[in-house]
């Protein structure tokens, strides 16, 4: 017998298996107490399937769905057997899972104008029938030829343009029983994996809502995102009508030689946003005085420069803008709010001057003079400089930052004085029917380019330091974007083809004996979807130039 000695994190032991085994088997063999299902390993810091089989020594780390990529194991699974049902129950308009929402998913068929709350339980049990007979999901490696004719002869036509537009000679496809299905990430070894599940109308289609990772006993609830999924629903309209819903489709165009003009629809799409919101703003401050514009959004969102073009625009309209940035009201550093883990918590409300802002902001309202604070980043205080501001008769305030929509910010200034608008990249491209790309990728994507072009930071300190940003998201953004007047969808549809030539050289110098491997392996395997687009015709005022360099704005 040829015995492998591996090493479980899970229990800190090393471990004498036959070669071959299987990761299923091998937990089946272990003693490790766990509330929820293991749903995943990750093997060397790279994650696979509990089907996969162990030939040399390696580390292994098994998770759950309370884990972050559990928790989209378990999406993906659920993914796989609502697409079985709607085959079944809908078979004649194509299902399309569209964007992430909450702790789920929104999903829509083709042709179908909203589902009534007996449909949503038929798909429901449909579902939860396919769960109960606990079918073994099985991932296998074919010919690539082979697999886009399955897809084909089964009506997955989205799944065949990928394959397609990714020439290799063999690719990998998923079944559970007779049902073909293709995924970007490990699925869990067998439909009875996934069992706490609701799906109820929503839009015009319907929200599947699975565990809340905080809480996995518990089904999440459905956020309030009316704004947020009319915003959505509009992009993915459109980029229907352009012909670019997914990334086969978009490789083929590109293959065609129609990137130019995939980017300056791109753009003009960008353009027609900033004019429409400028045409709202300069209505508010024409019907009720509007002198405070706030723009908010997450981190990589292009605040910044949404907040530059717009500037512009009311330039136009023959307002004058003043941009304040919040960094300048941040608190010194030892009076800096920490988190759970006693790091500073620059996410926080609390890191800014609540109270000398809101004084600043209504003496500037009221038509007197302030001097506009200066925040040292490289001393941590703030830093006395002469910078004088009184606003003028047609002049208004953009400012921009993280908080903007939070009403503690702005308490002390009267409602009627502002105007909110919410910017963040609104990824409505799919890598096809039933894989979407989360919008956190695309901004993740954003900073790690940027931070080591401009910050020289590397992949791995970005990576280290992005789940404390998305905790600040979750608590301190997302919870107030419905607040806004108006949304920014600062995605660009070609912008990902783009990103790949920047971020691959990058990701590739993440070492692969740390954590972050994990997540710089999978960056790496989502950008090899994407054909490589030039930057060299992407214009100087594009909002992606806030990443790349060569902008005509300065920051």
């Amino acid at each position: 017998m040829n015995t492998i000695r591996v090493y479980c994190e899970n229990t800190a032991s090393y471990i004498d298996v036959e070669m071959g085994t299987s990761l299923l088997s091998l937990l089946n063999n272990l003693d490790i107490t766990n509330p929820y299902p293991m749903l995943a390993a990750y093997i060397n810091n790279c994650l696979k399937e509990l089907q996969y089989r162990i030939y040399t020594p390696v580390s292994i780390r098994f998770i759950d769905i309370s884990h972050f990529e559990g928790h989209r194991v378990y999406q993906r699974t659920v993914t796989f057997l609502l697409q079985r049902a709607m085959k079944e129950l809908y078979s004649e308009q194509p299902f399309h899972v569209r964007h992430s929402l909450g702790s789920g998913i929104y999903c829509e068929a083709e042709g179908k104008q909203g589902f009534s709350y007996a449909e949503c339980q038929q798909i429901e049990d449909a579902v939860r029938k396919i769960a109960a007979e606990n079918i073994e999901i099985q991932r296998k490696k074919e010919p690539s030829a082979d697999i886009i004719a399955k897809f084909e002869a089964e009506g997955y036509a989205d799944k065949a343009t990928l394959l397609r537009s990714r020439p290799r000679l063999y690719s990998n496809i998923y079944y559970m029983g007779q049902t073909t299905g293709y995924f970007f990430g490990p699925l869990a070894p067998s439909s009875g994996y996934v069992d706490c599940f609701s799906i109820c109308p929503y839009g015009e289609g319907f929200v599947v809502t699975m565990p809340d990772r905080s809480d996995p006993a518990k089904i999440g609830r459905v956020p309030n995102a009316e704004k947020m999924g009319g915003l959505f629903h509009q992009f993915h309209e459109w980029m229907d009508i352009v012909g670019v819903p997914t990334v086969g489709e978009l490789n083929s165009r590109i293959m065609q030689g129609d990137t130019s003009e995939l980017i300056k629809i791109a753009e003009a799409v960008h353009g027609r946003q900033f004019t429409n919101i400028a045409d709202k703003i300069y209505a508010a401050h024409r019907d009720r005085g509007v002198k405070v514009i706030l723009i908010s959004g997450p981190s990589s969102s292009g605040k910044t420069t949404s907040a530059k073009r717009i500037g512009i625009q009311l330039r136009v309209l023959g307002l004058h803008p003043v941009l304040i940035s919040l960094d300048d009201y941040f608190v010194n550093r030892e009076d800096t709010p920490r988190d759970e883990t006693g790091d500073y918590d620059y996410e926080s409300l609390y890191s800014l001057d609540l109270e000398l802002f809101n004084s600043d902001m209504n003496k500037l309202l009221a038509g007197e003079e302030i001097n506009l604070p200066t925040y040292s980043f490289e001393l941590g205080c703030r830093v006395e400089k002469h910078r004088p501001l009184r606003l003028g008769e047609h002049e208004v305030l953009i400012i921009e930052g993280i908080h903007g929509l939070n009403p503690e910010l702005t308490a002390q200034i009267p409602d009627k004085d502002k105007f909110k608008l919410y910017v963040s990249a609104l990824t409505t491209l799919s890598i096809d029917d039933h894989n979407w790309i989360p919008t956190t990728d695309n901004r993740l994507l954003r900073r790690i380019v940027r931070d080591y072009k401009y910050r020289a930071t590397s992949a791995l300190s970005t990576m280290r330091r992005w789940p404390s940003v998305r905790r600040g998201e979750e608590k301190w953004i997302f919870p107030f974007q419905e607040n806004a007047d108006a949304m920014f969808n600062s995605s660009l549809l070609f912008e990902l083809g783009v990103m790949k030539s920047y971020a691959e050289p990058v990701l590739r110098q993440v070492p692969h004996d740390v954590p972050e491997y994990a997540e710089a392996y999978r960056l790496l395997k989502f950008l090899s979807y994407f054909e490589p687009i030039p930057s060299d015709q992407i214009p100087s005022t594009s909002l992606l130039r806030e990443f790349l360099g060569g902008s005509s704005f300065s920051y």
